[in-house]
């Protein structure tokens, strides 16, 4: 799968201004980005990319602070040289160290993730990924059946696994995600995971105890309803990928609809993660 590069040259005038930026991509199918000096980087796959939404969606930031882009593309072949030249490992409290194949280990870190990015979200680096992880180190996983919705890179599923669960499930609705976990599964042997490719019409007739996703606002109201259905009494979801404000209490209000009562979130930048008890 090729993909379109969008390098944005920002100068916004608050910090959460370029977050903001970079979640309305989101929500037009950008799928992958990564800070650079004095903007970011945003991936796009080019059979997704529609160059006359992107500017209507683009309008009302240009009133808010000033912003250049130029559009490049990526072939598939050339993303691994693209991943290894910027990738840096990265640790969560003292328990985490998340690192690529040519990165040296970290024995003292009880959990080690090594991770193959390709062109898949999840690394760790982003600030959704980051407290996702953090949130579920003070979680219960030994023995649980655990549900990974946007799996991304297979990250949550690994850690999950390495923090105890049983079985896992991780969906995810792009091919470079889904092989992606397969392929970071096995580097990290685990063999617990069950890779699906697909959306919320593939999660399987189950009930889990966790259910972990991280993806966008409107991705997860659409979903939530269906959360609830194969989530068992008692379960938790952990949900991130959106903002504090406005989405945080847009998503309480529709996970009340479903019985699934919000405990608490984190906050970074302006970015949080949730979670949720049925």
């Amino acid at each position: 799968m090729n993909y379109y590069e969008l390098h944005f040259t920002t100068a916004p005038t608050e910090d959460y201004q370029q977050d903001l930026l970079i979640n309305e991509l989101a929500e037009i199918g950008f799928d992958t980005f990564e800070e650079v000096e004095q903007g970011f980087k945003a991936y796009i796959p080019t059979s997704d990319f529609n160059k006359q939404l992107l500017e209507e969606h683009l309008v009302q930031y240009q009133q808010l602070f000033s912003f250049t882009y130029k559009v490049n593309l990526i072939p598939q072949k050339n993303w691994n040289e693209v991943w290894e030249s910027n990738f840096e490992p990265i640790q969560i409290r003292d328990k985490i160290w998340v690192r690529a194949t040519f990165h040296q280990p970290r024995a003292e870190f009880p959990f080690e993730i090594v991770i193959d990015p390709k062109m898949a979200f999840g690394t760790g680096h982003h600030e959704t990924t980051s407290m996702m992880m953090d949130m579920m180190l003070d979680a219960d996983f030994t023995n649980k059946k655990v549900l990974d919705m946007g799996c991304g890179t297979g990250i949550l599923a690994i850690l999950a696994s390495k923090l105890g669960a049983g079985d896992i499930t991780a969906i995810d609705y792009d091919p470079v995600c889904y092989e992606s976990t397969i392929e970071n599964a096995a580097l990290n042997r685990i063999h617990t995971i069950t890779a699906i490719c697909g959306s919320k019409e593939v999660i399987p007739d189950d009930q889990f105890d966790i259910i972990l996703a991280n993806i966008n606002r409107n991705i997860l109201l659409d979903q939530i309803s269906r959360y609830s259905e194969v989530l068992k009494p008692g379960g938790e979801v952990y949900f991130s990928g959106f903002y504090e404000n406005p989405d945080l209490d847009i998503i309480k209000q529709e996970a009340e609809k479903f019985n699934l009562k919000y405990i608490s979130h984190k906050k970074t930048k302006e970015w949080v993660a949730a979670r949720f008890k049925m």
